[in-house]
Order: structure tokens, then sequence, then C-alpha cells
């Protein structure tokens, strides 16, 4: 949609875009033909789309199956859409039942997100029963940097193992702040998610969530105290060995696949 095109429609609706809810609305045809390409090959049974705006993308989205539903904050946005005959949930995606959501079938998942809940919406669809199958998803580029980090790298923590866990992850496009009405103050990033493994227990989620909690400090302290008292120590000692870590390893030195191998080991889970 045209920067013209997108006020007219923010005029029609009656709206303006609200930064306690993030809305910075994506202009830059290029990358929405990018996202809606992407969506048509990873289209599933159903497509939602979270925060739909005056419908930059969601004016493409709704053509491609019956079964959309979009899940919206703001009141005014959300009877906007109704009034065009479209399913809306006026629902914070952070609190979303998503098994209920997608109790339907494969989902696909669209969305230009506000910047506050990127992060956590991504934890939480990595930890929880869905049937989100794929995400089409624009973030910081800080963010996303984040996403897709290597061990060793200082961007790499926790988002980063549990997403690399959970999904197979590619770059889509870079939106620089000219992309948006009103422009963002950071440089934006849309990324590909493609499910390869149901998501990860909350139990596999603390535990990594306790390695990086002091990210700088030798890790071997947090391990000994989460491992169960069946486990020896010596065993631990051993693993680091076998996999060329030494003692004084830290949270950002140990790979996403490392992570399950060292919690299998410590909760002596076979």
């Amino acid at each position: 949609m045209q920067p013209s095109a997108l006020k007219q429609r923010l005029i029609d609706m009656g709206i303006e875009p609200k930064r306690s809810l993030g809305q910075n609305f994506l202009t830059n045809q290029h990358v929405i033909e990018k996202i809606i390409t992407k969506a048509e090959a990873h289209l599933k049974n159903q497509l939602i789309e979270i925060g739909p705006g005056p419908g930059s993308l969601t004016d493409y989205l709704k053509k491609l199956t019956p079964q959309f539903t979009l899940l919206e904050l703001d009141r005014k946005i959300a009877q906007y859409w109704r009034d065009q005959g479209l399913k809306v949930l006026e629902q914070d995606a952070l609190k979303a039942d998503w098994q209920e959501l997608t109790h339907e079938g494969p989902t696909l998942l669209v969305s230009n997100l506000p910047y506050q809940i990127s992060s956590s919406l991504v934890v939480e669809l990595s930890t929880t029963s869905h049937q989100v199958e794929a995400m089409i998803l624009m973030f910081q580029k800080e963010v996303a940097e984040r996403i897709v980090a290597a061990p060793n790298q200082k961007t790499y923590g926790l988002l980063s193992v549990v997403a690399q866990l959970t999904w197979d992850i590619q770059k889509l496009a870079d939106a620089g702040p000219g992309s948006f009405f009103p422009p963002p103050k950071v440089a934006s990033r849309v990324l590909s998610f493609q499910k390869k493994q149901e998501p990860l227990s909350k139990e596999f989620l603390n535990f990594v969530k306790a390695c990086f909690q002091q990210r700088r400090k030798q890790v071997l302290k947090v391990l000994i105290h989460q491992k169960q008292n069946s486990v020896k120590d010596t065993q631990i000692f051993d693993w680091l060995e076998s996999k060329g870590y030494g003692k004084t390893l830290r949270a950002e030195n140990i790979s996403a696949d490392d992570y399950v191998e060292l919690y299998r080991l410590l909760k002596n889970v076979h």
C-alpha cells in the first residue's frame, strides 16, 4: 500500500497510529510483495494475521483463503475489519490460547509485529502446543539478528536457542525506517519460520534461561545446581570434555543442540 493510500485509509478508519501499541504500518510495496509471495508458498489450512492495522498485508492475505483470522487490540481497527466481513478477535497475541486458535488445522501466522511483543511471541510459540506450522514475521533488525545468532556471538542467547531448535529460519527482507508510517527509529527485518519439531517444554526453557541469567559468568555452577541428584559431577565433566568444552565455558559458548543433550544428561532423561 502506497503511503498516500495508507494515510487515506487511516482517515477513513478514524484512527491515528498509537505508539503504545507499536503501530508502525508497512508501506514498502517491495517488502509487502515478498511477504505475500512467501505466504502463498507456505499457506496452510488456516491463516492468522496479528495486528492488521489499515491493511497493508491484509488486503492481499484475505484473498488467499477463507480460513482467515485477525488478532487486533485496537477496537476501531477491529471493527473496521469486521465491517469488511472478516473474522476478528480482539485479543492480545501473548495471552491468546494458540492451541484453540489453531484447532482447525495447520496454520500460517503472518505479522508486521509490534516490536514490544516480538521476542516474547517467538518464545511463546516455541514452547507451547499449537498447530502453527509456519510464520512470516517482521522484527526490529536487532531482534532478528538475535534470533539467528550463532554460539560465541554477543547476540546469541535464550531467544536464539529456543527459536533455532523449534524452527528453520530464513531472512526474507530488510526494511528501513522509511518503509513504514510513521517511520520507527530502527531498521527492521522479515524472517520466515518453518516448524521442524514440536515446541520445547517449559522446564527446558527455564533451564536455558537459568544458564543465560548471568551470561558473562562461567556456567558450570549453574549446571551442577540444575542436575538430578543421581547425576554425578564427573558425568558433567566427561560430557564437557567429549564436546570440547572447557570447565570455564559460558552460556553463549553452548550450541542449541548441545543444550538439549546437556538438559537430558542433567535431568537423567533417556
